[in-house]
Order: structure tokens, then C-alpha cells, then sequence
């Protein structure tokens, strides 16, 4: 948070900033040394950009390990799994029909992205299994990469017939967390409080699911109840996330399993690192697209892109040895 505050464009001093943001207790002042046009672009550009990236990214390493932990699969992800593209379709019906406006934005875009997000899971869910009751971290992936494709042909589908959107959908498409003040951080924290209770609370049921269904029934758990608790939960984040910042992929493959490797395969330390590692590293990532090309910003999704697909490719060579 500290480096996101401090480096871009206009470098800040890291100490007038630490000193800045202790200003903002009640009661507190203190004399920073950043003029006004430094507190400024302190307070009212770069804290909203990354408060909300720490929020996108804790959500979408939550969901990622949430999802990983009810499927019982290590490969599983809001962008593999087709939630994120299912999000990104409610979302670009809501902007391409018109219904984008600032009164409407709280209620209409990430309603619509949590009804794309719930389609696509349950559509991978179910051809994950068709014809067989075995869902193999194989069968779900490919499942995910088909759900996906026929969202995206369906998106597409929406840009061609109002093109007048394009721009606006495609600059959303690439992932963004361009924010010019706190509506966006607002929209979508009562969604992040809601998926974090829920999914932190059944950490220990996690544990449990990993099992097997018919072990986790004798030891007092309803599987499929929390299971199915879990998913929505965990769609809800996504579509908040997806709502407000684009299609942001690999955080919810990258972050968990890092965590796993450091910390061990338990859900109940597993789940509270990936909020916090997750909003770390994608406010890194937000920090890498603003600074590394200079004054072009390179799109945040196109960053997560770069770094999550070769982990993708190590993840499914050492698949089998990861612990769920």
C-alpha cells in the first residue's frame, strides 16, 4: 500500500505519506512536508486506486481459494472456471443497453455481474459432470474453458450489435482500476463484507470438505449445503470485483497457491493470507502497470496476464504434488 501511495507519475516522499495517512485519525495532526497539490493527488487519486485494488484482490484470491476448496480442485478459478466471463457478460449488458448511469451504477452493474457469474458456475459445474458423477480437475477446467468461450461469443455478440460501446467495454475488458474518487471503493465494499464474513466463517468446513463428501456427512457437516454456500459466496466477490475493475485474471490461482507452498494446504490460515497477499499482490501489480512503460499505463489485466500464465503452466505440471 505504501509503494502504491508513494510511486507513480509524481514521486512522493514514503515518510510525507506515512505521516499523511496518520493525519487522517481523528485528532491527529501532523506536519507531513508534502505541499498541497502533493495531498491531493494523495488523497483524492492514488488512496481511492489503491484501496480499491486491495479490495479487488482480496476478493478475487478469496473466491479463487474458495472455489478451490468446494470443488476440491487445485486448478480452480473465478477466470478458468468461466465466472469472471460470465461477470464480464452481465456487465456489458448492462453498459451496452444503456442502463450505465451514475444513479444506476450501485445496483444495476454488480446485480447483473452476480447473475452472469452464478450462470457460468453452475453451467461448469454441470458439464463438468455430464455423463459421469466424477468432476476431475480435467473435466472442470475444460468445462470452464468451454463455458467461457460461449460467454465471450455471447459478449461479443452484444458489441457487435451496439458498437457505439465498443470503446467503453473493450477498455473495461482489459482489467482497470482507474478510479476518480471513492464511488467505486463504495460500490462494491458492502459485496466484499458480505463475501468475506460468509467465507471466512466456514474456513474450518473447508477443511472438512477436503475429505470427501461421505467423511465430512459422518463428522456433522451438510456438504452440499456448504459447498453450494460457498460458491455463491464466492461468485458474489467475483462479480463485485469484476463490476468495478474488468477481467482481471490468475489472481485466484496465483495467490492461494503461493500461500499453500508458505503456509501450508489449512483453510483457516489459508484463506485470511490470500485476503491479505491477494490485495497485496495485485496492488503491486496496479503499481508495475502505472510505472514500468512510463507514461502509457499498461492495463492491469495485461500485468496478471504476463505473471499468471506461466504459473498456470507450473501449477499443472505439479498438480498432482500440491495439497488441496
Amino acid at each position: 500500500m505504501l509503494a502504491g501511495l508513494a510511486f507513480g507519475s509524481a514521486r512522493l516522499p514514503a515518510g510525507g505519506v506515512v505521516v499523511e495517512m496518520l493525519n487522517l485519525i481523528p485528532g491527529v495532526r501532523l506536519d507531513s512536508g508534502l505541499s498541497d497539490r502533493e495531498i491531493a493527488i494523495l488523497l483524492q487519486l492514488r488512496l481511492p486506486r489503491v484501496v480499491l485494488g486491495l479490495l479487488v484482490g482480496a476478493m478475487l484470491a478469496l473466491a479463487g481459494a474458495a472455489y478451490q476448496g468446494a470443488f476440491r480442485n487445485p486448478l480452480a478459478d473465478p477466470h478458468l472456471l468461466g465466472v469472471a466471463a460470465g461477470a464480464g457478460l452481465g456487465v456489458t449488458a448492462v453498459i451496452v443497453l444503456g442502463a450505465s448511469s451514475t444513479t444506476e451504477v450501485p445496483v444495476t452493474v454488480p446485480v447483473a455481474a452476480f447473475a452472469g457469474a452464478v450462470l457460468a458456475v453452475a453451467l461448469t459445474w454441470l458439464l463438468g459432470a455430464a455423463g459421469s458423477r466424477d468432476r476431475s480437475p480435467a473435466a472442470l477446467i475444460l468445462a470452464g474453458v468451454a463455458v467461457s468461450a460461449f460467454l465471450s461469443a455471447a459478449q461479443t455478440y452484444l458489441l457487435q450489435r451496439h458498437v457505439e460501446s465498443l470503446q467503453q467495454v473493450y477498455s473495461w475488458l482489459l482489467g482497470r482500476l482507474a478510479t476518480a474518487g471513492w464511488h467505486d471503493v463504495l460500490v462494491i465494499l458492502p459485496y466484499a463484507v458480505v463475501t468475506g464474513v460468509i467465507v471466512l466463517a466456514h474456513r474450518r468446513e473447508l477443511d472438512v470438505l477436503t475429505v470427501g463428501d461421505a467423511e465430512a456427512a459422518s463428522l456433522g457437516l451438510h456438504p452440499q449445503r456448504s459447498r453450494y454456500l460457498l460458491i455463491i459466496a464466492a461468485s458474489l466477490g467475483t462479480a463485485a470485483a469484476v463490476s468495478v475493475s474488468g477481467l482481471i485474471g490468475f489472481v485466484g490461482i496465483i495467490v492461494p497457491h503461493t500461500i499453500r507452498l508458505l503456509a501450508g494446504p489449512s483453510y483457516r490460515s489459508l484463506l485470511p493470507l490470500s485476503v491479505l497477499f491477494g490485495a497485496a499482490f495485485l496492488a503491486l501489480a496496479d503499481l508495475a502497470g502505472r510505472t514500468v512503460a512510463g507514461d502509457a499505463e499498461i492495463p492491469i489485466g495485461v500485468v496478471t496476464a504476463f505473471l499468471g500464465a506461466p504459473f498456470f503452466v507450473l501449477v499443472m505440471r505439479t498438480s498432482r504434488s500440491v495439497p488441496t
